[in-house]
């Protein structure tokens, strides 16, 4: 709707693939299948500001991004160099490919989790760059992750239907919900937390939007 549209963010040449906003500077990152990640100042003439050749999120001065080739990486954003690889563990001398479909930081610990298509969710310490903990989380590829504001519960979705909220200090379920139905062999897409209320939601692959209380 035009009165409803402020403005619009053109730069990426596909799909947009996620999005993460820091609330200290106003600023937004945005990664694109096009291969690059882009920092907005979106109230500026010249609202693209720097442009990273991968997935984001974000503090105020690092931003964390997962690449096809498996590869996890923290980025100063006033230099942009990488600072720190996270490294999963290492196979027969080969680092692993697979696949992340989602990676989130916590709040307040320097930590970052991510979602992996091989049904797991890996930790790692953002100063060392060492996995912490990994677990078969999903009976199919887990497909999004959302950390609550306060930093105690981790909320994933996976192709499996299925929603789990995990103690992030046990790593233990403590609670399962079957969400959205499968179509084309693909379920929930992406899963969040309300700011402030006691809300949950999820998007799926049936066309849904759900809010869960």
């Amino acid at each position: 709707e035009p009165n409803v549209l402020a403005g619009t963010l053109v730069a990426h040449t596909d799909a947009v693939w996620g999005l993460a906003y820091s609330g200290v500077k106003n600023h937004l990152l945005s990664c694109s299948a096009d291969g690059t990640i882009r920092l907005w100042n979106p109230p500026e003439k010249m609202p693209c500001i720097c442009t990273y050749n991968g997935e984001k999120g974000c503090d105020p001065a690092h931003m964390v991004a997962s690449f096809n080739t498996g590869s996890t990486v923290i980025y100063d954003l006033e230099t942009s160099q990488s600072v720190v690889m996270l490294l999963s563990q290492i196979e027969s001398g080969v680092q692993s490919t697979n696949h992340i479909n989602k990676v989130v930081s916590h709040p307040t610990l320097p930590v970052t989790i991510t979602a992996h298509e091989d049904r797991h969710i890996k930790f790692f310490d953002n100063k060392t760059g060492k996995m912490i903990h990994s677990m078969v989380a999903h009976l199919d590829a887990v497909t999004s992750l959302a950390v609550d504001p306060n930093g105690i519960y981790l909320m994933s979705g996976s192709h499996d239907c299925s929603i789990r909220l995990w103690n992030l200090d046990s790593k233990t379920c403590v609670q399962e919900i079957t969400a959205h139905r499968k179509k084309l062999d693909e379920s929930i897409y992406d899963v969040a937390f309300h700011p402030s209320k006691a809300y949950i939601a999820s998007a799926g692959a049936d066309a849904l939007a759900k809010v869960f209380v």
